[in-house]
């Protein structure tokens, strides 16, 4: 029987991706540095041309943070950036990963696989990657493009999250006030913490000198916005630790910058700006322990500035506070408590109007005259 000879049709359109990629880098990466690196890898197995141009577009993000993620790819030694003499960016090397290499992350940096070097080129927005050739692996391909004119390498940020080892963690948990972070931390957010993300904590005390009531304030804020993933309270922490806040109340002043709710309330009582502590107190006590909804809060406001122009927060509450009381959820609790009030002034009204003359305004005396009579008489 003679051989077959299979003939193969299509073109292979897929990416290999190495495990150790997805194992050991992937889960402290943020979103833009993940996306960058896996277009590069698609790019160089597609054989087509880029740029930091291209990618920004793409993604919706800046150029600038297109070179924050080839910076922490770099930083993560899992590729090189050449620069010309202007330090404009013209080429990368990626490594190949290997099991040595996750091994130990802090070991020195490996030597980069085959690549094809980036040739400098002056106006050309892009360049082509025909020169690749075509059976060489996606891993030991380079990626040349040009960044923007002008870019410079990007200056580390003084909050740069660590790549933190084994080790290191460990370390971390065996302090005597670790645990009782980490339990609060899981608390918060209702299931174990993943090594992953009890190395976000210790970036929080390690590199933003947060506090644990920092810590504290920090998920419970978070979390009360129904905010429970580690990136998201990463970028709050971040944001912090940038405007100099180290303690809660500080936290707590700031916070109300991104809660619209808190400058209509304020808005609605005739104050403008940032509210003080005590403001803040009355309106966290409205908002999140009496319950109610901005309009009903809002009724309240408006009744209070057509009563008094002084000590209106005072005033709010007691009306606020009278309403909590009648068990007040909806507006239209609201207007039956206001037709209960008004049928019972009325009520009063109509009583008093039954002695409403000029004879009867005073208590009435009863004399029995006969025996007034009598004791004249006698005298």
């Amino acid at each position: 029987m003679p051989r077959l000879t299979i003939y193969q049709n299509n073109r292979r359109e897929s990416t290999m991706i190495s495990n150790l990629f997805i194992d050991e880098y992937m889960t402290d990466a943020n979103d833009a540095q993940i996306k960058v690196y896996l277009y590069l890898l698609r790019m160089m197995n597609a054989h087509q041309a880029t740029s930091v141009s291209d990618m920004a577009d793409r993604f919706n993000y800046t150029e600038k943070d297109v070179i924050r993620a080839l910076a922490y790819w770099e930083k993560r030694q899992l590729m090189d950036l050449d620069y010309d003499n202007n330090q404009n960016l013209i080429g990368i090397h990626i490594h190949e990963i290997s099991a040595s290499e996750t091994a130990d992350m802090e070991s020195s940096i490996p030597a980069a696989s085959c690549f094809v070097p980036a040739p400098v080129f002056k106006a050309a927005p892009t360049i082509s990657m025909s020169s690749v050739p075509a059976d060489m692996p996606p891993q030991k391909a380079a990626a040349a493009f040009t960044a923007p004119s002008g870019e410079r390498p990007p200056i580390a940020s003084p909050y740069e999250k660590p790549s933190y080892s084994a080790d290191q963690l460990q370390a971390f948990k065996n302090q005597q006030e670790t645990g009782q972070l980490l339990f609060i931390a899981e608390s918060y957010i209702g299931r174990p913490l993943t090594p992953s993300e009890m190395k976000t904590i210790l970036y929080f005390t390690d590199v933003l000198h947060f506090s644990d009531d920092l810590i504290d304030y920090l998920l419970q804020y978070c979390v009360d916005r129904d905010k429970k993933d580690f990136k998201y309270i990463e970028k709050v922490a971040v944001s912090w630790a940038e405007q100099g806040i180290t303690t809660p109340k500080q936290a707590q002043k700031m916070s109300v910058r991104y809660d619209k709710n808190v400058y209509v309330i304020m808005n609605g009582l005739g104050k403008s700006g940032s509210p003080t502590m005590k403001e803040l107190e009355y309106i966290t006590r409205w908002l999140k322990d009496y319950h109610f909804s901005t309009d009903i809060i809002m009724e309240a406001c408006e009744r209070t500035v057509l009563a008094t122009d002084k000590h209106r927060f005072e005033y709010a509450e007691s009306i606020l506070n009278n309403w909590k009381r009648q068990n007040v959820r909806h507006k239209s609790d609201i207007l039956t408590i206001d037709d209960r009030y008004h049928q019972r002034k009325k009520n009063d009204t109509a009583g008093q109007k039954q002695f409403s003359n000029r004879f009867n305004q005073f208590t009435q005396n009863q004399y029995d005259f006969d025996v007034l009579e009598q004791e004249l008489l006698s005298n």
